[in-house]
């Protein structure tokens, strides 16, 4: 299947031009092949190219499927990026091959990177998303700090936030997640400080363990990804 990514087509039935230059410079296609497209909201669609230019290539559309993959659950992983941006870009790539609604960034006490590249981040985002056949583009926001974002905590049925100290944590796989929606926390490569698992603690967030393992960051979110798609099965 030659998938294709154009979020706009319902007011817009062309590809952009990395993708055009793509489709007829690479692929080789030409006017009259079929091409499949996606919007990146569920929308799934079937067309046929009337335009083969490398530059501004055009289509008209013979089929669409909505809601195309949705999953029945919203996971919203708030993790802290790694001072090495290739280990969090890889993460975000099998997060959105897996299946994922959302990531947030923020940067806590101990985090070695304040700042990231949100087009770069979404650029990857995009790409995993055509690999692996989806239709859904997740929602990546804007870097934040630890006080931001406690003071504009988004609407969860379950928050939980993962950690290291000694205490009482619950297995992830057993909260009862199916259908829900959750965020859940992971902090930096230094954890998050004492002050910060008792400020989360007090805004509702569950203490929860990602097994016996010690956890590189990017490695935790993408083990949580694959965690809460196993139990919405």
């Amino acid at each position: 299947m030659n998938l294709f990514f154009q979020p706009e087509i319902q007011r817009l039935q062309q590809l952009s031009e990395d993708e055009s230059r793509h489709a007829i410079k690479v692929l080789r296609l030409k006017e009259r092949d079929e091409i499949h497209v996606i919007d990146g909201v569920g929308g799934l669609y079937r067309c046929e190219i009337s335009k083969a230019n490398d530059k501004k290539c055009e289509f008209s559309i013979l089929e669409s499927k909505l809601d195309f993959g949705k999953l029945p659950y919203h996971f919203h992983l708030v993790i802290a990026p790694t001072k090495n941006l290739d280990r969090i870009e890889w993460m975000v790539e099998k997060c959105v091959e897996i299946g994922i609604s959302e990531i947030s960034f923020i940067y806590t006490r101990y985090s070695e990177r304040k700042e990231i590249k949100i087009p770069r981040i979404e650029k990857v985002a995009i790409g995993a998303m055509k690999q692996s056949l989806k239709a859904y583009l997740p929602q990546i926001n804007e870097i934040q700090s630890w006080k931001t974002f406690l003071e504009n905590l988004p609407q969860a049925d379950i928050h939980l936030i993962a950690h290291l100290e000694e205490g009482e944590r619950t297995l992830l796989k057993n909260i009862p997640m199916k259908n829900q929606h959750v965020c859940l926390l992971i902090g930096p490569e230094g954890d998050f400080s004492s002050e910060e698992i008792t400020q989360a603690l007090s805004k509702g967030f569950k203490p929860v363990s990602l097994g016996d393992s010690r956890l590189r960051t990017e490695t935790a979110g993408l083990v949580a990804c694959h965690t809460a798609h196993l139990l919405n099965q």
